[in-house]
């Protein structure tokens, strides 16, 4: 239904379920806008703006194959990668950019994209493009290109608001929802979705059970924070499971090369954040689990959107714990679910074997035989030139790391030089006293032995020594009746000052230099007083 109105120039507002074709509704229109390139044309005439770097590659894909016989220069931008390639190719000449906001911005900035002949603005996940984090860029590019245009926003869900917002960028839009009648969802083979409320402790255990079923395939795990990722990832690895782990923190060259790894079968288990829910079109997903209860609606619709996709069959499995059950309410009821009060489940309950189809007897680990899966290290990493740093995957590969910089550094360290010693006698340097003799004297060990109340002879004078009997071996100078250096003058104690605990306290007073004899000076009221009682002139006369 939106392809007519794309072609025809009409302003478009296209919602439909993942998997029925979006891309393609606005990548005809598009290419058909733009025809074949020219070698005097160099500045882009369609623009398509996506809010991931994932998403960007695959919508690439699908205008590139589009476009197969057109011809059409299309170039995608995002960030974490080098901006070398991506200037060279805007130099050279470009019919559609596919790109995120913010590299967008880098290059206009640079003035080296110049959007001023764009013809036809698409925005692609539209509710999470017009969302609060990506408004404002969404802002200063739609003031970069001309005003007369054709604009179309897309997404699976949209919003009663972010449809009242964007009204304010669109030219008397119509807005298409696609839906399926009864008889034809019916026919349509749905996603299966299981909603198990569980204990943190044992959702790992579960998932183990899961991956092992009859009709296990490539399984999506999707998890709400980074670190979660990482651990879900980590655990499954110990297990024996073929797993990668896809989220923000890593460099764009780890994150495509697990999803390469994913779409060509060397790992089955694909660990990630929403960055990898949003329109991430991959073949052949059997599972998806929610480690993590979602947010809201349209993150859950999102998640599992990515199985069951063009009509294939699939399960969507969802974990809840007794702390979110609130929060699952509220999805359950916007959605229309089944599922207010999900079962009580563990990885040895009954109905989960029942369920997911896992064999009677499977455990958490995966045995070695079935372990056939080339992993993720067979995949190897593109050099894109990513100008942010790169971390490590898992908290062994960072270990190892460590411990390989460790090894190289302790190689690699001089040897260290023997440190000088210097005696000191009274504060004053030995070596100092020596050079001042002429003759330097010479220093033998000798064993000196001290009883109670031995007098020793020392300089002309008889010391008394402590009571310990005391056995040590220590130098004395030759020349015993070398002269005793002169002590240190003490310095002088300075004076002791007056630190008040308060800063209001008075510390010094003026002196007090009144007598008894003097007459204290009368106070105003005292004065007033002495004014009432004296009688007025009038009364005197009279």
């Amino acid at each position: 239904m939106a392809l007519p109105l794309a072609i025809a120039g009409q302003d478009v507002i296209g919602q439909a379920r993942t998997g029925t074709g979006k891309t393609y509704a606005f990548g005809v229109a598009m290419l058909q806008l733009v025809g074949k390139p020219r070698k005097n044309r160099k500045k882009p005439r369609g623009l398509v703006l996506v809010p991931t770097r994932e998403l960007a590659l695959q919508v690439s894909e699908d205008l590139v194959l589009a476009a197969g016989k057109l011809g059409s220069r299309i170039l995608t931008v995002y960030g974490g990668r080098a901006y070398e390639p991506q200037i060279e190719a805007l130099k050279s000449g470009v019919d559609v950019i596919v790109g995120t906001p913010g590299r967008l911005l880098d290059l206009v900035k640079q003035k080296h994209l110049d959007l001023s002949q764009i013809t036809m603005l698409v925005m692609d996940e539209a509710d999470r493009m017009l969302d609060l984090g990506f408004l404002p860029d969404i802002e200063r590019i739609i003031k970069l290109v001309p005003e007369k245009r054709q604009t179309m926003l897309f997404s699976a869900t949209m919003p009663g608001e972010i449809v009242a917002l964007s009204r304010r960028y669109l030219n008397r839009p119509i807005h298409v929802r696609a839906e399926h009648n009864d008889a034809e969802a019916e026919a349509t083979p749905q996603t299966t979705q299981f909603v198990y409320r569980t204990h943190r402790m044992d959702k790992i255990e579960i998932v183990a059970r899961l991956l092992q079923s009859s009709t296990s395939g490539l399984t999506m795990i999707f998890c709400e924070t980074k670190r979660a990722c990482d651990m879900v990832a980590e655990q499954l690895h110990d297990k024996g499971f073929a797993v990668a782990a896809v989220h923000g923190d890593l460099g764009q060259g780890q994150r495509e090369q697990a999803l390469r790894a994913f779409r060509n079968g060397k790992i089955n288990v694909l660990v990630a954040t929403d960055v990898a829910a949003r329109g991430i079109d991959i073949d052949d997903v059997t599972h998806v689990v929610n480690y993590d209860c979602p947010q809201d609606e349209k993150t859950y619709v999102h998640r599992i959107g990515r199985t069951g996709r063009a009509g294939r069959t699939g399960v969507a499995v969802t974990f809840v714990e007794w702390t979110e059950l609130t929060r699952w309410k509220v999805i359950n009821n916007a959605l229309g679910l089944d599922f207010v009060e999900p079962v009580e489940t563990y990885s040895s309950s009954p109905h989960v074997y029942t369920d997911l189809g896992i064999p009677e007897g499977t455990k958490g680990v995966l045995p070695r035989a079935n372990r056939s899966r080339a992993g993720l290290d067979a995949e190897a990493i593109e050099d894109l030139g990513e100008t942010g740093r790169v971390r490590s995957r898992t908290r062994s590969d960072r270990s190892d790391r460590s411990d390989r910089s460790g090894r190289d550094e302790r190689r690699e360290r001089p040897a260290r030089t023997p440190r000088e010693r210097r005696r000191t006698r009274g504060g004053r340097s030995v070596e100092a006293e020596a050079s001042a003799d002429v003759l330097e004297p010479q220093e033998t060990p000798e064993v000196v032995k001290v009883q109670e109340s031995e007098k020793v002879r020392e300089r002309d004078e008889a010391v008394t020594v402590s009571t310990a009997v005391v056995e040590e071996t220590r130098f004395v100078p030759a020349d015993d009746l070398a002269p005793e250096p002169t002590p240190a003058p003490r310095p002088k104690p300075e004076p002791e000052r007056i630190i008040p605990p308060n800063p209001f306290v008075v510390v010094f007073r003026s002196p007090d230099l009144a007598t008894d004899d003097d007459i204290p000076a009368p106070s105003a009221a005292t004065e007033r007083a002495a004014q009432r009682r004296r009688p007025s002139r009038s009364r005197r006369g009279g």
